[in-house]
């Protein structure tokens, strides 16, 4: 993760949250501010080079004011396709009793088990 970007997803993020923040005008300063990061990293995060936590997006989401789940699918954590796993996923993310570790190991884990099902079920098997 030390050079170049990320993924193209979080490049897409990064280009899609400094085209949130322009519309909100604010600069990468107050937006940082109020979404209790550093500006570095949310410069980091607009160009690409980072990838940010389900509680950093939520916090940016919230001091955009948009939607913390738009943040989510675009920065791969959330497939808008994914019609069975988008509402687990959104479920684990958003429950304040875990902690940032224990979303992310348990998304892993749903992931692993999608894969396996959807690799038994077949190409065209999406039951689970």
């Amino acid at each position: 993760m030390a050079k170049g970007k990320v993924s193209k997803t979080v490049g897409s993020l990064g280009d899609y949250l400094k085209e949130q923040r322009t519309t909100a005008q604010l600069s990468l300063r107050q937006l940082a501010e109020q979404a209790g990061v550093s500006n570095p990293y949310l410069s980091q995060i607009e160009r690409g080079l980072r990838k940010p936590s389900a509680e950093v997006l939520q916090q940016i989401a919230k001091a955009l004011r948009i939607s913390a789940e738009q943040l989510y699918i675009r920065a791969g954590i959330v497939s808008p396709d994914d019609g069975v796993g988008g509402s687990v996923e959104l479920a684990v993310l958003s429950d304040t009793a875990l902690t940032e570790r224990q979303k992310q190991s348990l998304l892993d884990v749903y992931q692993s088990f999608l894969a396996l099902n959807s690799a038994q079920a077949g190409p065209s098997g999406s039951e689970g």
